[in-house]
């Protein structure tokens, strides 16, 4: 069973934030429930942020491991088949959510996901209902009807950004006006990624299990192993130190892109790294492994819609090396907590490898201490929450 950290420590939100949000139910609609992933964290975080402030919180999925989690917090799941596309299943949702909406008398509709969101605009439509969107990242818009698909994400009365970088993309793409679009950045549960919150014991376990001694340089790369992700940069990037004294982790499951990890142990193997960098699986105590951590690396390929790996890695107070576009350039006080390279550049990342590695005790102390400060005033659960409650307090308020 998942710990309270997992869920995230959010106090209650009238005494953390200030915002409570008038009695109203509140419907948020996804495709299911897994165990990673920044949607469904983020629509269990704002469901526990609605019951705290007086709110009712349901949540329609097709289910998953994470169900149980909305119990614990006072929320309720409904099981529906959202994670279909199968356009006759989504056109059969729409009549299901809006059944569910008058038999429970929902004041505010929110959409994750596309598919979902589909059904969900037309099921508000029907039942005059507010219908709020939270676009998470840049969807391809490789074809005419691949833009229509995203578009619903952009279609909501008010349009959630999770970074300026997305909100630029809504306008750019989709013709949203600013008057729609409100940015609000993801959070990290400052009480699970804190330092002084990860036993040694913790550390000391994920070590053995990934071999090492404790007194290596260690420097990591988390993130599923897909191209974007940039893991071939990194490797060039390594191979360019021309340091065997350090271990370098990729730390995410290749998710049956076996092809693709071939590719980059054959790579590390061309550069003779095999004693250097070592391709980890999925990681459940990502806190305990940024401990282990001296360097922490983000070096998409392409721009993240907001890069969370990159905060939480503050929060732990490690230096962050990540690229200059994206999510990314709102998340780093360069030259402060971290360090921007171009994309693409191995050269560029490994001159801020260096810098990093070099940096003393004392400086070292001080970036943490900014980088933990830099985080907790703007990028927690607390704010990421209060201010979409603002949001549902504004729809509630006459929004149109």
């Amino acid at each position: 069973m998942a710990s309270r950290n997992e869920i995230g420590n959010l106090p209650p939100m009238s005494q953390s934030s200030g915002v409570s949000m008038k009695v109203a139910t509140v419907l948020q609609v996804l495709p299911s429930l897994g165990m990673s992933g920044g949607v469904e964290r983020g629509t269990i975080e704002i469901a526990r942020a609605t019951v705290e402030s007086g709110g009712r919180a349901i949540v329609a999925s097709a289910g998953g491991p994470r169900q149980h989690e909305l119990d614990r917090i006072g929320a309720r799941h409904v099981t529906l088949p959202l994670d279909t596309k199968a356009p006759f299943r989504m056109y059969a949702n729409i009549a299901k959510l809006a059944d569910l909406i008058e038999r429970e008398n929902v004041n505010i509709v929110h959409a994750r996901s596309r598919a979902p969101a589909w059904s969900a605009l037309y099921a508000c439509r029907r039942t005059k209902r507010p219908f709020l969107t939270t676009f998470h990242g840049a969807y391809g818009l490789a074809t005419p009807f691949k833009r229509l698909y995203n578009s619903v994400m952009a279609r909501g009365d008010l349009v959630i950004a999770v970074s300026r970088f997305i909100a630029g993309h809504i306008r750019q793409h989709y013709g949203v006006p600013n008057e729609r679009i409100r940015t609000i950045h993801r959070g990290v549960d400052t009480g699970r990624f804190n330092a002084e919150s990860v036993t040694a014991q913790r550390v000391i376990q994920l070590a053995g299990t990934w071999r090492l001694t404790g007194s290596e340089t260690v420097i990591m790369l988390p993130g599923r192993l897909t191209r974007l992700k940039g893991h071939t940069v990194f490797i060039e990037a390594i191979a360019r130190l021309r340091r065997h004294d350090i271990r370098c982790l990729l730390v995410g499951g290749d998710q049956g892109r076996s092809d693709y990890q071939a590719e980059l142990e054959s790579l590390i193997e061309r550069h003779n790294l095999g004693s250097v960098v070592r391709l980890v699986d999925g990681c459940t105590d990502m806190p305990a492994a940024y401990m282990l951590a001296d360097v922490v690396v983000s070096a998409s390929t392409a721009p993240e819609a907001f890069g969370r790996t990159i905060i939480e890695a503050q929060a732990m107070g490690r230096p962050i090396v990540a690229t200059n576009h994206g999510g990314s350039k709102e998340t780093i006080l360069p030259d402060v907590s971290g360090w921007l390279v171009e994309p693409g550049d191995p050269d560029g990342l490994a001159r801020a490898l260096k810098t990093a590695l070099s940096l003393d005790e004392s400086a070292r102390a001080d970036l943490a201490r900014q980088a933990v400060d830099h985080v907790r005033r703007n990028f927690s659960i607390d704010t990421m929450c209060a201010r979409t409650l603002a949001v549902y307090n504004e729809t509630l308020h006459g929004f149109r």
